[in-house]
């Protein structure tokens, strides 16, 4: 105990700036939906239902740029900063080269909203910010190749500043565009995209400018940008990514999921559902800055060949994930339906929401717990068990439980979530047995 103790705090001290950073990025999307509801309920089911079918591809990226924190973070360990450059540079290639295939699925996608059956007032006005936000792909990733080598060579409180400031100008540019201020159109929901475009693009080049100049990553970065790529490098970056990707995919997929029935059931229904993601989300970031720093640290742990060091490193991150979590059930279950009122004046949506919340309070602890073992074993190299055990949770029970109970069965939204709780916590056990058993 003592050593988990001790492991404790340099993972949350690594932890902070990655968190802060992580909900910097959540707080864009709260931003939107927060501004957005207040033009009306419609705008902000329209909103949930492009935002979600775009993090798919979102998260999809967030994986198959996993290997950048996980092969820095070994070859530091290993002090080899020399293979830190060239791992930046190729996950840098991925990031361009994945990103313009996402942003072309994207505009066709777009073009074939309507097979997700939602409502015509929803299909209505979802396109143009659909474009918008699938156009600001190829920048998010580029960034989370640049931050990830930033975080996993200890210098992450850099690029948390440039991500926050990036939600402040976001911000302002939504006041500007959805609203109609200093002569530009009131453009809606389709400003709101604009405006996410605009803040990512900045921002990624903010923090390209920085990397490039820091004196610390300097020691680090490829001697040549634009050399020949090498071929076993890309490989074993595509043997961690499409696996982890795959993992994250299926459980934003089943979010993403449960979204599509919830606008099966009504746009009430789907608008209670992005307000109830919209705070899940954020609070899920502090599990989520907690899982990047740990796997970072396992993974320096076996480059530097301390394996003695890699349980007390992970049990110390699920301690620390179970006191935030029981912050946030508190938080969920006192104060859902205050929270609820500050995105939609619409007392349905508000009841529901709500509710959702509640349900949201009591998988805090199995969600923070699935996160972190995930990383642990991507920080160990383990992820095609892993990522079968994430399929059979999420849409094997997940999404098999919440149609059967909440469409076929007639149960409704909260039936859809305690399915989504059920997925999550299967995953959790599965997960946790795996680690240990790796680490025995």
């Amino acid at each position: 105990m003592q050593r988990i103790l001790r492991e404790i705090r340099p993972t949350l001290t690594l932890a902070l700036p990655i968190t802060i950073g992580q909900l910097s990025q959540m707080l864009m999307g709260i931003t939107d939906s927060l501004m957005i509801g207040h033009t009306g309920t419609v705008p902000l089911a329209a909103s949930s239902f492009g935002g979600n079918i775009f993090g798919i591809f979102y998260v999809l990226g967030i994986g198959l740029m996993v290997p950048v924190s996980v092969l820095i973070s070994h070859a530091r360990g290993a002090g080899q900063l020399h293979e830190c450059g060239e791992y930046l540079r190729h996950g840098l290639a991925l990031a361009v080269g994945f990103g313009l295939i996402e942003t072309v699925a994207l505009g066709v996608l777009a073009a074939k909203l309507s097979w997700f059956g939602q409502t015509p007032e929803v299909l209505a006005l979802v396109n143009p910010f659909f474009l918008y936000i699938g156009a600001s792909i190829t920048p998010v990733l580029i960034y989370l190749a640049l931050r990830q080598f930033a975080e996993s060579m200890g210098r992450p409180w850099v690029p948390m500043m440039i991500m926050l400031a990036s939600v402040a100008l976001n911000a302002g540019l939504n006041w500007i565009f959805i609203y109609g201020h200093f002569g530009a159109p009131a453009m809606g929901l389709a400003g709101a995209g604009l405006a996410t475009l605009i803040a990512r693009v900045v921002g990624v080049l903010v923090l390209f400018e920085w990397v490039r100049r820091d004196s610390v990553l300097k020691a680090a970065l490829p001697e040549k940008w634009w050399g020949r790529l090498s071929w076993p490098k890309i490989k074993e970056m595509l043997r961690l990514g499409l696996p982890a990707s795959g993992m994250l995919g299926f459980e934003n997929g089943a979010f993403a999921a449960a979204a599509v029935m919830m606008g099966w059931l009504s746009a009430a229904s789907l608008a209670a559902h992005q307000i109830a993601i919209a705070c899940v989300s954020t609070t899920f970031m502090f599990m989520l800055g907690l899982s990047l720093a740990s796997g970072m640290r396992i993974s320096a742990a076996v480059g530097a060949g301390e394996r003695d060091r890699l349980r007390p490193i992970g049990y110390g991150a699920l301690i620390a994930a179970a006191g935030v979590a029981t912050v946030c059930m508190m938080f969920y279950l006192f104060a859902g339906p205050l929270v609820a009122s500050w995105f939609v004046r619409d007392p349905a949506v508000i009841v529901l929401a709500a509710q959702l919340l509640v349900i949201a309070a009591l998988f805090q602890l199995v969600d923070g717990a699935q996160v972190i073992v995930a990383a642990l074993l991507r920080g160990l190299k383990d992820v095609t068990v892993p990522t079968l055990i994430t399929f059979v949770a999420y849409w094997g029970i997940a999404i098999g439980g919440g149609y059967w109970l909440g469409i076929r069965g007639g149960y409704g939204a909260t039936a859809i979530w305690w399915s989504l709780a059920a997925g999550l916590g299967c995953a959790a056990v599965f997960l946790t047995w795996r680690f240990r058993r790796l680490t025995a």
